[in-house]
């Protein structure tokens, strides 16, 4: 697997995703992703590159920055606290206290969510995220979350290996590493786009 080419890269993504404008806040963030995976995982397939980006795109509303979660305290805490509508997946899921629903609220280019995963991820990368959530803006932080758990499967169990490997290429279903089949085609179309970009080498 050669050296990504990142001014085709950057070249083909402006035109097929960006409409033909890139901000700098854009490349930047592209190009933490990039470092990432080429520091540490270069020579594994670049479908799963391709398929983390499209879901950094997607996630972060293309800002390709790490972003909070949309809405509010009211919104956050009803989807996650132990005094929302579903206090029984709340405390599964670690957080047991009042409060957690915002702390541990969706945070990064994946929207790490959940005190459990908050806390898997800082064993992983190394950084307290259970005491300090906000750490998973960082965007070195932020792309290790975003890599580490789609690799691991962190965050429903399925992990990139489970859709690319040898001859399997499956672009839809690899939605379910993040969230089941929410966007799934979309997110598809964006990876591949990034694909055919990944796959120009010099």
């Amino acid at each position: 697997m050669s050296r990504i080419n990142r001014a085709f890269l950057f070249d083909h993504v402006r035109q097929q995703l960006f409409g033909g404008k890139l901000k700098q806040s854009q490349v930047d963030g592209h190009s933490s992703l990039l470092d990432y995976w080429e520091g540490k995982h270069a020579l594994k397939d670049d479908r799963w590159l391709a398929y983390a980006l499209a879901t950094a795109f997607h996630e972060t509303a293309h800002t390709l920055q790490p972003v909070n979660e949309f809405g509010g305290v009211a919104y956050k805490t009803d989807r996650y606290d132990v005094t929302g509508s579903n206090p029984a997946r709340a405390k599964k899921m670690g957080n047991t206290t009042p409060g957690d629903g915002v702390k541990y609220a969706g945070r990064g280019y994946i929207q790490l969510t959940w005190k459990n995963n908050y806390q898997t991820a800082s064993n992983a990368v190394g950084v307290d995220l259970v005491g300090n959530p906000d750490a998973a803006l960082q965007p070195d932080v932020a792309a290790a979350i975003l890599f580490e758990g789609m690799i691991a499967g962190w965050f429903t169990s399925r992990r990139l290996s489970d859709y690319f490997s040898g001859d399997t290429s499956n672009w839809t279903q690899a939605r379910r590493i993040v969230n089941g089949l929410d966007k799934a085609d979309m997110i598809a179309t964006y990876a591949r786009t990034y694909y055919a970009a990944i796959s120009y080498t010099t």
